[in-house]
């Protein structure tokens, strides 16, 4: 089996996806713009070769890349990134090249438009908020918002975490936002909805059925993390919500999922809200085609006792989980800390009271600091009452 994977050194940690499929006798084949010796002696390791192109983001440099290995390697079984910005060439390399084992140009607007991924939540009978594109007349937007009710909230149709999202707390605020956001037309609104967003993280076989599923918690929501800078915090749950289940389970059947590590995002109702559900209700927002990002992979692991990456490559190899369940459960947080705030507990002190549960502590890459912090702790415990004391202690500032 030749596996291209484009972009394997980013994020830092996807270096274990290529590593299991190298342990599966895949061909792995990487193609990025990092200089071969600045890769990761682990990635180096697992890669069967490596290609460097001068930009990722000229698809004729990729391009032929791909053709490259084709030629020496013969045909090419699979192409991926796990990785949303490059979800769309993945796609247009599958259709060029004729690889059938994902997402082609044809279907690719499901799964990175927002408002086309509501065509298919409807079609599962799936409930999410009400949306309307911002291109639309300004008569309608303003009967939508009439409608809805402030706040409304806007973001980009396509667009990755949270960057350009607005809160839009009124009329007026909404006329400011049609007439002086450039290539306004490019957003949607939707109606606002309060609650904590949780995520029905899953690994998918060829016939889309699960074969490890996990759920994710997130009090703050990214875009009140990146326009707030508040300190980014999450966990891992130690069990999955079976309605949380139930509605992921659906998703995957409405968007066809098959051979995918999928990261789908839900409201859980704060509140009983018109047309929606009662509190703790799930209500969808959108799905991601590949895992969670940042650490978030390797927070699943520390929960629940797995390799998730090693359960994503036997999918890809021999389409079936090979790791047993192991029953050994945890939360995983994730508490992320900015570089120019103060806090009450040093790292020094939180190193030492909660040595004995932390698995990671990494710094935080510049290009995901603004959602993830400049510096993370990562830990994991059995009880509530133990995760809650250490988010407090963590994001506790002056």
């Amino acid at each position: 089996m030749n596996f291209i994977f484009i972009s394997p050194n980013f994020p830092e940690n996807y270096w274990n996806f290529c590593d299991a499929l190298r342990k599966n006798g895949v061909t792995v084949l990487g193609i990025g713009d990092a200089p071969y010796d600045s890769l990761d002696q682990r990635l180096r390791e697992a890669l069967a070769e490596y290609y460097r192109v001068g930009d990722m983001e000229d698809y004729d440099q990729v391009y032929r890349a791909v053709a490259h290995f084709a030629s020496r390697y013969g045909r090419i079984d699979w192409i991926e990134s796990n990785n949303e910005y490059w979800l769309e060439q993945d796609a247009r390399l599958r259709t060029d090249f004729n690889v059938n084992t994902g997402i082609k140009t044809d279907k690719i607007e499901r799964i990175k438009e927002k408002s086309e991924m509501k065509k298919y939540y409807a079609a599962g009978g799936i409930r999410t908020a009400r949306q309307i594109k911002a291109g639309e007349s300004r008569e309608a937007i303003l009967h939508f918002a009439y409608e809805a009710g402030y706040p409304i909230f806007a973001k980009p149709d396509i667009g990755v975490g949270a960057g350009g999202a607005h809160k839009i707390a009124d009329e007026a605020a909404l006329l400011d936002f049609l007439k002086n956001t450039p290539n306004v037309h490019e957003y949607v609104i939707e109606e606002f909805v309060t609650g904590d967003i949780c995520t029905y993280d899953a690994i998918i076989n060829a016939q889309g059925e699960p074969i490890f599923e996990s759920m994710c918690v997130c009090p703050p929501s990214i875009a009140d993390i990146v326009n707030y800078r508040l300190d980014s915090t999450y966990y891992v749950r130690q069990h999955i919500d079976e309605n949380l289940r139930f509605w992921g389970r659906q998703t995957v059947k409405a968007f066809d999922v098959r051979s995918r590590f999928v990261h789908l995002e839900f409201f859980r109702l704060s509140r009983a809200h018109r047309g929606l559900g009662n509190k703790g209700d799930f209500v969808a927002l959108e799905v991601n085609m590949r895992p969670g990002g940042g650490y978030t992979p390797d927070m699943i692991n520390y929960a629940h006792s797995v390799n998730v990456y090693q359960i994503w490559g036997d999918m890809i190899a021999f389409n079936c989980r090979r790791q047993p369940d192991t029953n050994d459960d945890y939360f995983c947080v994730y508490a992320g800390r900015r570089s120019r705030v103060e806090y009450h507990m040093s790292d020094a002190g939180i190193m030492d009271k909660y040595a004995y549960a932390i698995q990671m502590a990494p710094d935080i890459d510049k290009a995901l600091a603004p959602a993830m912090g400049d510096h993370a702790y990562i830990a994991r415990f059995r009880t509530e009452e133990e995760r809650d004391e250490f988010l407090y202690d963590v994001c506790n500032r002056k």
